[in-house]
């Protein structure tokens, strides 16, 4: 049957390196599930993989999209799908890699069907984000959905408005419009990688500085004039930009990103411990992760 293996786990976690070697033991192209490592111009903010990376396994959806380009999850639900159609006519076992809970989600259960946003109802919304602030906002989706408000990121203005939007429309959370899974024409088998909470925050703390030693404040002082885009509404550009803009020495900005950096890892482990679908491995086993994909490459 074919097969989709999702590797997946928190920043820092350590998948790149791993899915390379997954990758050539399965002969399978890498499938990225990454917000941002989907946008050009920023690879370093994103830990993006290196040219040599993408010269030894060919990977999908790395640097494809111009920072100005419009995406989302249900956008790369589409896109994906295609590439799999596609590369599941030449492999019957492909590799999907990332931590982007939604892309994730998306892929391998499909995005839920939504209401149309009334354009009145929408243009509220950005008119209040500007006069009362983001925080306002959050708050009144805290009031109407509790439950979506514990997991979405509430530092991203574009997913808490748009949260918004369908609560006060359809007068439910949006919580509850969520969950109906579609049936993939593939199997789809979950590997989940964990670390010790000190050695994660650890490894978060050496990418940092090895970001800021790759140049990642010029990268982000050369994106800086599109920093209302919401490709960069993330860590790294955020904590940058109010640097840039006055708000904070540079010391600060790197200690706020590792911190913002460890709290999305939480995030994102709480959002991956809610699935029981998940194989977890210590990060550090990678021979134990391969025997486990070779034996569910086997014919039954």
């Amino acid at each position: 049957m074919k097969t989709l293996f999702a590797l997946l786990g928190p920043t820092g976690v350590g998948k790149t390196s791993l899915s390379l070697s997954l990758a050539e033991f399965l002969h399978s192209p890498v499938v990225s599930a990454d917000s941002r490592q989907v946008y050009r111009d920023i690879p370093i903010g994103t830990a993006a993989p290196t040219a040599d990376e993408q010269a030894r396994v060919h990977h999908y959806f790395i640097g494809t999209l111009a920072l100005t380009d419009d995406y989302s999850a249900a956008r790369y639900e589409e896109d994906a799908l295609r590439v799999l159609n596609d590369e599941f006519n030449r492999h019957d076992h492909l590799l999907l890699c990332g931590g982007s809970m939604l892309y994730i989600d998306a892929l391998c259960h499909g995005i839920d069907d939504m209401p149309p946003v009334d354009p009145a109802l929408r243009e509220r919304l950005r008119q209040r984000l500007d006069s009362e602030g983001l925080p306002a906002l959050v708050q009144q989706l805290q009031e109407l959905d509790p439950v979506w408000h514990a997991r979405v990121d509430r530092r991203n203005p574009r997913r808490v408005v748009h949260a918004l939007e369908l609560c006060i429309q359809t007068g439910k959370p949006y919580s509850t419009l969520l969950g109906q899974k579609r049936k993939r024409p593939f199997r789809v088998i979950k590997i989940g990688l964990y670390r010790d909470r000190d050695d994660l925050y650890r490894r978060i703390d050496q990418r940092v500085d090895q970001m800021l030693a790759d140049g990642l404040v010029d990268e982000a002082r050369r994106v800086y004039p599109l920093r209302h885009l919401n490709a960069l509404q993330t860590v790294g550009y955020r904590e940058l930009f109010a640097h840039f803009d006055g708000q904070s020495t540079l010391q600060e900005a790197v200690r706020l990103i590792r911190h913002n950096t460890r709290v999305y890892a939480r995030k994102q482990q709480n959002w991956f411990g809610r699935d029981a679908a998940i194989v977890w491995f210590h990060a550090d086993q990678a021979q134990a992760i391969r025997r486990f994909v070779a034996d569910q490459t086997q014919p039954d």
